[in-house]
């Protein structure tokens, strides 16, 4: 059985979600809160498998339960249980340690389905929410090639085009030594490990449209 509790400051939202999952198979509801530090307190006690967190909740929000519950039981899975799906709720649940992150717009069935999944490892995120995942991570792509310098871009192109470091020297008419430091310059700001993953990126992110 997968031992879950219920975390809400909505008597009558908590109680529907309560009464549906105790009829589902392989699901016990062993408990349930109103607040964030509440709920951290009767997870960590009883050592439960999922918890179903609200967000916006008084004495203690979602987001402080979160990391209180995974700082003292890591192996707890946190399935926030929102109707925000706003960037300043939603990253900072993710970075406190939520697994999943549904809107109270989901069905029972998809509810249940989470809780399922997030005990083998699955992670369930709503899908304005994934996309609100990708425009971020997108930006930072975006913005980690707008750090490199001009010269930094003529080399990413020559490493694009597979020359060796000899070879961008020549081209560029720049000693061997600072081409090297080019290099490790470009990989550190776009946050890869080789020249292949640079190459990769530059191609990825159509900076090969407007050579330098």
């Amino acid at each position: 059985m997968i031992r879950v509790i219920v975390v809400d400051d909505h008597d009558v939202v908590r109680k529907g979600i309560i009464a549906y999952l105790m009829t589902e198979p392989g699901l016990e509801v062993v408990g349930e809160a109103s607040s964030g530090k509440e709920g951290a307190a009767f997870a960590i006690k009883e050592q439960v498998d999922v918890v179903l967190m609200d967000l916006m909740m008084e004495n203690g929000n979602g987001i402080e339960g979160t990391e209180e519950i995974l700082a003292s039981h890591p192996s707890c899975k946190v399935i926030i249980l929102t109707s925000y799906y706003d960037d300043e709720k939603v990253f900072p649940a993710l970075e406190a340690g939520a697994f999943s992150y549904m809107l109270k717009t989901s069905s029972a069935d998809q509810i249940a389905a989470a809780i399922k999944k997030a005990v083998k490892g699955e992670p369930y995120i709503e899908q304005k929410v994934a996309n609100k995942m990708m425009t971020r991570f997108r930006t930072m792509e975006k913005l980690a090639h707008e750090e490199l310098t001009t010269r930094e871009l003529e080399v990413l192109m020559c490493i694009g085009d597979g020359l060796t470091n000899q070879e961008i020297s020549d081209k560029l008419y720049i000693g061997i030594k600072t081409v090297k430091t080019h290099v490790s310059n470009i990989l550190s700001k776009l946050g890869v490990q080789d020249r292949t993953q640079a190459a990769v990126y530059a191609h990825k992110n159509g900076l090969f449209k407007n050579r330098y």
